[in-house]
């Protein structure tokens, strides 16, 4: 039995990993007021911004799927690891050394299946950069050279060399204490007749990385005649590497692309070398596989789809770049960014053209020149003999069904009359209504993206119509000003606890109408209440939640930014304190009037001079609530 993480040591994890550090190796984040910022949700498809970080009180909440929670939390979910290996991987990049209970535990034996595997590629990473120094690599040495990549390049880019031999790898790994079945498992072994024997044997080697820096497979160039293999060879599939959903050179190249909102998309390892060897840090490349939508989701949450966000793509100038470029323009639409290619001179890539001309007509090729779907157009256009009216109708066919895919009216408007002229079409409007009228279709089978999430009103986050699953009660009913005001002092309770203590403390779980509400402020009660806040306050009362969905709702009101355009004070917090308390008093009102009109004249007259009483004194103290404010509580 693996021993269990000191408490101490995982509390100390938690306080030493700043969450939008960890949050932002993921995904741009931006000032959403308040002390929050805001990104697109890694864990469900958005178009706008719902994803919020804490960065005082260390939690994220996505308002759009209701995720959140801590930095362990995060980290768990996104690269889908137990807690342990959170918990080691978070401890590791702190520089904090764990202690372990029960006895027994051997790290190197007993940590989970990903970690086990991402270390194996780490120290398969680091076998190959040692052997590309040996006599036998002198070919991939040789290899880079001609291709304008000297000693540093190689090593900024982790470049190395798998040794031709059966097994040297496999033998290396063993030594480390990986077991065959693990050794299988990554894809850095194969079964051979004998055993295990290594997958990549003499040739050049990439690692490719996730987003957050980790090796999680390979890139393999051949280098010998001899080599009857591929001329490039990746890792399967793996528990760790899916390559529909990584992008080599993302580790280097995400900062500047969330910085400058732009990314350039080429087809090779050494294309992606080249580009930013010349000043073009944002390049990106598949690996072995076609651009598609798990790239665009790595892609749209470091671009924020901002409306000066572009992504430019590369392709060779031959039919099967062509036909890359077609592919792209097919997911065109799932980006809010423009979308340019750019061909070079040619139809040299990226590397070849740095080889041939030098650094800056590699930055000069990468400068948006034609967008996607103009290139898409004439591509589609030349396949026709537009000088017959028949060539034109069939061209008019197919092209326009692409352009009515185009979601932003005013953009579609404008590609349709140049398709017009593309096509020498002289009746403009003919053009304009035939996308028009497809668009229109398309929108009526429900093919306009009806799944988008509903916007906030400006300036607001967007909360739940009705309380999560699991929550007891009525429906809740947001536009009820009772269950705003209710929601607003919850989340000064949890996020200012200053400004609203001791009063707060006074409040009973019977002041808040709202049973989901109820609920959270009896965790606040049973977490020694708001007056006791101090660093370890707001995980107490995430703690002290009876479930996880009512957990998810402490952190939701955590993370969501106040109403108030300007930073909360106490004038703000006697408000929420004023209304909700009197929001309490006017509803036990309304019930004692009721049982007023129930006794009738014949009850008992203590009891009716009790009930009468009790009315006069909510009433009274109802106006000078009313007249008198926060200094009527």
């Amino acid at each position: 039995m693996a021993g269990r993480i000191n408490d101490d040591d995982v509390k100390a994890v938690r306080d030493a990993v700043p969450i939008d550090a960890v949050v932002s190796e993921y995904l741009q984040l931006r000032n959403a007021g308040g002390g929050n910022l805001k990104g697109l949700c890694p864990f469900h498809d958005e178009k706008s911004p719902s994803f919020h970080v804490s960065t005082a009180k260390g939690l994220y909440h996505c308002f759009g799927c209701q995720e959140g929670g801590d930095t362990v939390d995060f980290v768990m979910k996104i690269d889908h690891l137990s807690f342990a290996e959170t918990i080691e991987r978070l401890a590791a990049q702190a520089g904090i050394t764990l202690r372990y209970e029960e006895g027994g535990y051997a790290p190197g034996r007993q940590q989970g299946e990903r970690t086990r595997l991402v270390e194996a590629h780490k120290a398969a990473a680091a076998y190959y950069i040692e052997q590309l120094d040996s006599p036998e690599a002198e070919i991939g040495r040789r290899f880079l050279a001609e291709r304008g990549f000297d000693q540093a390049a190689a090593q900024h880019f982790g470049v190395g060399y798998s040794p031709a031999g059966w097994d040297h790898l496999t033998r290396f790994l063993r030594g480390r204490g990986f077991t065959d079945k693990e050794l299988i498992l990554s894809g850095l072994s194969q079964d051979g007749r004998r055993g295990p024997i290594d997958r990549f044997r003499g040739r050049l080697m990439w690692p490719i990385r996730d987003i957050s820096g980790e090796v999680v497979g390979f890139g393999a160039r051949k280098l010998r005649d001899d080599d009857n293999g591929p001329k490039y060879l990746n890792t399967p599939e793996t528990p760790i590497y899916k390559k529909g959903q990584v992008l080599y050179g993302i580790d280097l190249a995400k900062k500047e692309i969330a910085k400058t909102s732009r990314a350039v998309v080429v087809e090779g390892y050494t294309d992606v070398m080249a580009c930013h060897l010349a000043g073009v840090t944002t390049a990106i490349a598949t690996s072995g596989t076609a651009f598609g939508e798990g790239h665009i989701k790595i892609l749209r949450r470091l671009l924020m789809d901002n409306g000066s966000a572009r992504v430019i793509f590369t392709f060779d100038g031959d039919a099967a770049g062509q036909k890359a470029a077609l592919r792209a323009f097919e997911d065109d639409q799932k980006f809010a960014a423009e979308t340019y290619i750019a061909i070079a001179p040619d139809g040299m890539d990226p590397c070849e053209l740095r080889l041939a001309k030098g650094d800056a007509a590699v930055t000069d090729l990468v400068e948006p020149r034609t967008p996607l779907f103009e290139f898409a157009l004439r591509q589609i256009v030349s396949r026709y003999a537009l000088e017959t009216p028949a060539g034109r109708a069939a061209a008019l066919d197919e092209a326009a069904p692409v352009v009515a895919r185009i979601k932003n009216s005013g953009a579609q408007h404008e590609v349709a009359v140049q398709l017009a002229g593309l096509l020498g079409i002289l009746d403009t409007q003919f053009v304009v209504r035939r996308v028009a009228q497809l668009a229109r279709w398309a929108r009526e089978r429900g093919r306009d993206g009806g799944d988008q999430p509903r916007r906030a009103p400006r300036g607001q986050a967007p909360a739940p119509e009705a309380p999560a699953p699991g929550l007891r009660g009525p429906a809740l009913n947001l536009r009820s000003p009772a269950h705003r005001v209710e929601r607003e002092l919850l989340k000064l309770a949890l996020q200012r606890p200053d400004l609203v203590s001791p009063a707060f403390d006074a409040y009973g779980i019977d002041e808040f109408t709202a049973p989901p509400y109820a609920v959270v402020r009896r965790c606040i009660e049973d977490a020694g209440g708001a007056a006791a806040h101090d660093d370890g306050y707001v995980q107490r009362v995430r703690e002290a939640a009876p479930d996880d969905t009512v957990r998810a709702l402490v952190t939701e009101l955590i993370v969501e930014p106040l109403h108030t355009r300007r930073d909360p004070d106490e004038a703000y917090a006697g408000v929420q304190l004023v209304a909700v308390r009197l929001a309490a008093v006017n509803q036990r009102v309304t019930e004692i009037r009721g049982t007023l009109q129930r006794l009738g004249p014949q009850a008992d007259p203590e009891h009716l001079a009790a009930v009468q009483n009790e009315l006069w004194v909510l009433q009274q103290y109802g106006q000078s609530l009313r007249d008198r404010g926060y200094a009527a509580l």
